[in-house]
């Protein structure tokens, strides 16, 4: 069956949502949001039933998005990544990204920026792999590496430059050391990493940060006249806290300032229209 890329006009840009994978947390899920009362679960689960399985467990979608304009196409996250991916030891890999860009009809290779909104490991997956992990025309990921031999890791967009919050690198031994080698080594080495500090005009869109999960988190803010959409990043994570904007969920970094963060941008005046593009909840695209 055909993967689904749903889509979003905002003016004469496109936002694509890029399915990579779903499955449940890994913890219960009223541990993630230890303040939430009785009466917000069932409000939250009314709003987005789906997030929920047969065992009461939260089910995440984990997906990236695709910004396609006039002047080329921007990645917003890159999922979690093949099966030797970061993510590996708790999240469903490998991921369908690559099917994913087939479908809404990208190559890899046009991809001329990738915004990564933050260092967790299902958000950063598929930016830079090794060969092996890389599907070949047939849809399959090539051979291992020969016995003893160091799998050399590249952008897996092998044109665009990598964006992130230079607060997010300057935390990146606190948030996960493995991603030196694993993700910013590669990039810097080619030349393809670009730090960032605060809000950034991109070529479609900008870049705004949100702190507060981590660090250097950032979203993306498009903008035509009063439509807005926000691709969130995990500024938020489940529909509590797109309900319960003040709900803080127990693996942000700094509560408070996430707080802060999410009201600021989901505060939008009532002449204004916005979207909210999610990677975790099981609608992409909503309207708030």
């Amino acid at each position: 069956m055909p993967l689904s890329v749903p889509r979003l006009r905002i003016g004469s840009t496109e936002i694509i949502a890029l399915a990579d994978g779903e499955g449940p947390f890994f913890a219960p899920r009223a541990e993630a949001f230890p303040g939430a009362t009785a009466a917000q679960w069932a409000e939250a689960d009314r709003y987005d039933p789906d997030a929920v399985d047969a065992e009461g467990r939260w089910r995440l979608r984990f997906r990236a998005f695709a910004i396609r304009g006039d002047q080329g196409v921007t990645v917003v996250d890159a999922g979690i990544g093949p099966a030797d991916s970061p993510a590996a030891s708790w999240a469903p890999v490998p991921g369908v990204l690559p099917e994913s860009l087939a479908a809404a009809g990208i190559d890899p290779a046009e991809v001329d920026t990738v915004v990564l909104t933050h260092l967790h490991t299902d958000h950063v997956g598929w930016a830079v792999v090794t060969e092996a992990a890389v599907p070949s025309a047939g849809g399959t990921a090539g051979g291992a590496p020969p016995p003893g031999s160091a799998a050399a890791r590249r952008p897996y967009f092998p044109n665009a430059e990598y964006l992130l919050q230079r607060a997010e690198f300057d935390a990146i031994d606190a948030l996960n050391p493995q991603l030196r080698e694993a993700l910013t080594d590669p990039l810097a080495a080619a030349g393809r990493l670009r730090l960032l500090d605060g809000d950034t005009p991109l070529r479609a869109g900008r870049a705004v940060a949100t702190p507060g999960h981590t660090p250097g988190h950032q979203s993306v803010l498009v903008a035509d006249g009063p439509e807005l959409a926000l691709i969130t990043g995990d500024l938020l994570v489940h529909a509590l806290q797109l309900l319960h904007p003040e709900l803080a969920y127990a693996h942000e970094i700094d509560p408070e300032t996430a707080r802060s963060s999410r009201e600021r941008m989901l505060s939008r005046g009532t002449a204004t229209t916005l979207h909210v593009a999610t990677p975790h909840l099981t609608e992409p695209f909503l309207p708030v």
